[in-house]
């Protein structure tokens, strides 16, 4: 089985990729657009250099590998992507052969922490709008998992989910070793650092963050997108 996890930035993304990573039947590759995403569009992100050597930068040669046989003898590969590499040039017709899961986060807190890392974000780099896009494409016919509810319910969350994917549960899920795993992306020296010190899923998030000017337009600007999502949310 071949899913495909579609997140925006400073999410649950890595954590998801490890926790499936850690099941015996799996496999995971990290945002194989990541380099594609940068030569289509110029964009200068923190070590842009190393990601564009580590991949390749044909979105083509990417969606054949994706369609491909899944590698290292697993049964079934994890697949993050971020949404916002899925721009114009990057073809969107092979996913529905996928299970498409769609991890969402509440803006204001997707804006808080991007933003201290990648300056002066817009609309079209934190993924919202893509994953719209995506779930619309597909009918609905996509699994909508909310990063809070995760973190809240870790156990009854990921059941649910292996559920709705059709997978047997598997608790392995829950946790995984300190550090960095042989699946991460070359940029993970710069994201990864928070993932690296887990061994599972944070607890439950606290209040929203209070944002100001551009970083809180930016928010009240993907709000609609998150909402059509999060009403079609998975519970547990």
């Amino acid at each position: 089985m071949k899913i495909a996890c579609w997140s925006g930035p400073r999410n649950l993304s890595t954590a998801m990729m490890y926790a499936f990573d850690n099941r015996t039947d799996f496999t995971a590759v990290d945002e194989p657009f990541y380099a594609a995403y940068l030569a289509l569009t110029g964009k200068v992100h923190p070590m842009g250099s190393e990601v564009m050597a580590s991949q390749s930068q044909d979105p083509e040669a990417v969606i054949a590998d994706l369609r491909g046989p899944i590698p290292s003898g697993a049964t079934h590969i994890w697949q993050k992507h971020m949404a916002q590499h899925m721009i114009p040039g990057v073809p969107r017709d092979w996913i529905g052969e996928m299970v498409n899961v769609f991890l969402i986060r509440h803006p204001a807190r997707v804006v808080a922490s991007f933003a201290a890392r990648f300056e002066d974000p817009g609309l079209e780099d934190i993924g919202f709008v893509q994953q719209a896009e995506m779930f619309d494409q597909l009918g609905g016919d996509g699994i909508v998992v909310d990063a809070a509810d995760i973190r809240a319910d870790p156990e009854g969350m990921l059941r649910a989910l292996c559920a709705a994917i059709g997978l047997d549960w598997d608790p392995a899920v829950l946790g995984w070793q300190a550090g960095p795993r042989a699946i991460d992306g070359v940029w993970a020296a710069h994201w990864y650092d928070a993932v690296h010190r887990s061994t599972g899923f944070a607890g439950a998030e606290g209040d929203l963050p209070v944002l100001h000017g551009r970083a809180s337009d930016l928010a009240a600007s993907a709000m609609p997108y998150y909402e059509r999502l999060h009403e079609n949310r998975l519970t547990a």
